[in-house]
């Protein structure tokens, strides 16, 4: 090799260097320079990171501090597959301990794009801590609440539930999830190259939710729920409702439906079978309703308890022709008479005395047509006719729960208007959120004390022996109440079943100093009758209230002769 050739090759090494010193020098111009802030600012954000704190969500208290719905620890298991050394591996290590599919998980840890995958939101903490002692690379943890209800099936409708993210859903978690949601903190930090924390820059704590307490009482709700599912299976029932009331305070004490769910798996769940059917649902009353003609009749001043009538075997209104539930002779029968046999045409012949104006004014007065403003999301406000679309033969209707339909909350409460005096109080749930006061419960007179008196003396003739509801009644005790049975209106409107009714008995107890009204409604029962039906289950709630309440017998005579 000449001289001339290895001069040639060092100037061209030279060249090269010189280039390759000129490239880096540029780019290092270019990025301390023209590039300097974006960069700065990147890696800024790749040291500091903003941490939101959560907050714990409120816990859901019975009226005697029992839990029903808390939270409880958990851990988010995530990976972030930029980091993850071994996908295969890491797939499954979370099968074995998590539960995971193995198969389904691996391309997502294969995938690089990304940088964050849940493996499981709020996984048992047992469960993450066994995947933490692997020490895999890219797996990372963090604590997280999860929402529990420790009573599993019990006032799951009433409770509703929580999602993923602790946001109320349905229920009273949706009701109240302003209150029991709390405001989370924040925190941001300095994390060194292997994401360990090195300095916290700045820290806004977070504002824990308010704990609830409510009017319901869980062992009365549990043996509720245990009624109706019982009644159901009797009477092959489609579904069953019930509503427990404190006539005094408006405080409800219990509000099942059957068929029920587990609230800890509502994501299992059918939505129909999440519903409050208590609140959300409407029936046609039946015979309950006469109620509100009787009591229009008697504040009207138009008949008293003993006013008496001759009653022939149907009535027509406008083209009905209506009978009794029973055929009957002719007969005399007092008002009291009327209530105690559930009289059809006595029923209708006093709303005709009242008039359709009148009759419609009770109706709303009774609070019918309208939301109770219960504490519970979803609520109906029934169908009533308004009085111009009244035809010639819904006078006939009416008085005895036809063309009209009410929620069983409306039903319960017009009843506790007259076990309270005359005095309707708005039906709620809620008793106080901690750290507040408890709520002004909306109350309204719709009766006078001695129309209620009246009302309630002629409902324990339902009752006594003669009545439709005897087999409601319980040993030292007197009992008021009404029975109710409902042909079921066919979807086409077109008429009624002839084979689908809603049974019902409503009532309170004890009825000279009520503590207790209770409504059960079934739906679709194989035996029709409201006496036979949901008389029974009323007295089965009612006795074991009162003995858990421990409320003193109002007729101790009627105890002594029962028999054994």
């Amino acid at each position: 090799m000449t001289a001339k050739v290895v001069n040639r090759r060092i100037r061209l090494l030279f060249v090269l260097l010189a280039l390759a010193l000129a490239g880096t020098l540029a780019r290092a111009v270019w990025l301390q320079g023209v590039r300097a802030a974006p960069l700065s600012k990147l890696a800024a954000t790749q040291q500091r990171q903003t941490v939101e704190l959560p907050a714990r969500r409120g816990t859901i208290f019975d009226r005697n501090g029992v839990p029903l719905a808390l939270g409880e620890q958990a851990t988010t298991v995530y990976a972030d597959p930029t980091q993850v050394s071994s996908p295969r591996v890491v797939a499954l290590a979370a099968e074995k301990t998590l539960g995971l599919d193995a198969e389904s998980l691996f391309p997502k840890l294969l995938d690089r794009s990304t940088s964050f995958v849940y493996l499981r939101r709020k996984a048992d903490s047992t469960d993450a801590e066994a995947l933490r002692q692997r020490d895999l690379a890219g797996v990372g943890f963090y604590t997280e609440e999860r929402r529990s209800y420790p009573q599993g099936a019990v006032g799951a409708q009433v409770l509703g539930f929580a999602g993923a993210d602790n946001k109320g859903l349905a229920g009273l978690e949706l009701q109240l999830d302003d209150v029991l949601s709390g405001t989370p903190g924040r925190e941001t930090v300095i994390r060194d190259p292997f994401g360990r924390v090195v300095d916290v820059l700045s820290e806004t704590e977070e504002r824990q939710g308010r704990d609830v307490f409510l009017t319901l009482d869980h062992r009365i709700q549990a043996n509720t729920e245990a009624v109706l599912r019982s009644t159901v299976r009797r009477w092959g029932a489609k579904s069953a409702t019930a509503v427990v009331l404190d006539p005094r305070t408006g405080g409800l004490l219990a509000m099942a439906t059957v068929p029920t769910f587990d609230a800890n798996r509502f994501a299992e769940t059918k939505p129909e079978l999440q519903r409050n059917r208590t609140v959300s649902d409407t029936y046609e009353p039946g015979s309950t309703f006469k109620l509100i003609p009787i009591a229009g009749a008697l504040s009207e001043g138009l008949v008293t308890p003993q006013s008496a009538f001759t009653l022939a075997t149907t009535i027509k209104v406008a083209d009905r022709e209506i009978s009794e539930h029973e055929p009957r002779a002719t007969v005399r029968m007092t008002v009291a008479d009327i209530v105690a046999q559930s009289s059809n045409i006595g029923a209708i012949t006093l709303a005709q005395l009242l008039g359709s104006r009148r009759l419609a004014s009770w109706v709303d007065r009774f609070g019918f047509g309208a939301a109770t403003g219960i504490d519970f999301p979803g609520e109906s406000q029934g169908i009533v006719l308004p009085l111009e679309r009244w035809s010639g033969s819904t006078i006939g209707n009416l008085p005895i729960g036809h063309g009209i339909a009410v929620t069983p909350v409306q039903m319960a409460a017009a009843y506790a208007a007259v076990a309270n005096d005359g005095v309707w109080l708005r039906p709620h749930l809620v008793d106080h959120v901690v750290g507040g006061a408890r709520a002004r419960v909306e109350r309204r007179r719709i009766l006078s004390k001695d129309i209620a008196a009246q009302l309630s003396t002629m409902l324990t003739g339902v009752v006594a022996e003669g009545g439709t509801g005897t087999a409601a009644a319980i040993p030292g005790y007197h009992v008021a109440g009404k029975t109710g049975t409902a042909a079921k209106p066919l979807p086409d409107g077109s008429g009624y079943s002839t084979s689908k009714y809603v049974a019902s008995f409503v009532g309170f107890v004890p009825a000279s100093r009520p503590r207790l009204v209770i409504l059960v409604t079934v739906d679709e029962p194989t035996t029709i009758w409201g006496g036979v039906v949901a008389a029974p289950a009323f007295q089965e709630l009612a006795r074991f209230a009162l003995q858990y309440l421990e409320v003193p017998p109002d007729d101790p005579a009627s105890a002594a002769t029962e028999t054994p």
